[in-house]
């Protein structure tokens, strides 16, 4: 058996692609933030899973098809590969906010599926995000939250209790994230 290896997890939209109000339904809609690709790549190059952990509550609500969903994944995965990165996993949690399911977040049910499907300790894991829900999930698998403003970042900061902010890193967008990340980052 191989040994677990630690996981950046990131959620998509906010961190990876511009978030939309009305949710992204077609690869068209579908925009890559700044600096999301030089910060990929550093991934790429370091010993950290990176695995995309996403609610895509469209899906549910019956405003897009999962198999449109999975085509905007793989196109994404594409892309970032193309641009010198990669994706280890993409999980994605299709459900609405009231069906109480376990995969969304901030339950940490996506994270956990991750973790036993590719091996991953969450305990040396991150997971990077921009709404309080990503911070919860990650705090519920035992990672260490990072909340960047890029998203609905900058808003969901200014909601945050004193103690979840003691609980999280900040940081401006997912470069400088990884930055963090890569330099051995503990709270």
């Amino acid at each position: 058996m191989s040994p677990m290896r630690p996981a950046v997890f990131l959620d998509r939209d906010g961190v990876i692609n511009e978030n939309r109000r009305d949710y992204v339904r077609s690869w068209t809609e579908f925009s890559f933030l700044p600096h999301v690709f030089p910060a990929l790549r550093r991934l790429a190059a370091s010993p950290f899973a990176v695995v995309v952990v996403s609610n895509q509550s469209a899906i549910g609500r019956g405003l897009v098809e999962q198999t449109t969903v999975e085509e905007i994944h793989r196109r994404m995965a594409h892309q970032i590969e193309a641009q010198g990165g990669r994706l280890d996993g993409v999980f994605y949690c299709p459900h609405r906010p009231e069906d109480g399911c376990d995969c969304r977040k901030p339950r940490p049910g996506l994270l956990l599926a991750a973790a036993a499907a590719l091996q991953l300790d969450l305990e040396r894991s991150f997971l990077v995000g921009d709404a309080e829900s990503d911070i919860l999930a990650a705090l519920n698998a035992g990672c260490q939250p990072l909340l960047v403003r890029t998203g609905l970042g900058e808003e969901q900061l200014t909601r945050f209790s004193p103690h979840l902010l003691a609980r999280c890193r900040i940081a401006a967008d997912l470069g400088q994230a990884v930055d963090w990340i890569l330099d051995g980052g503990m709270l």
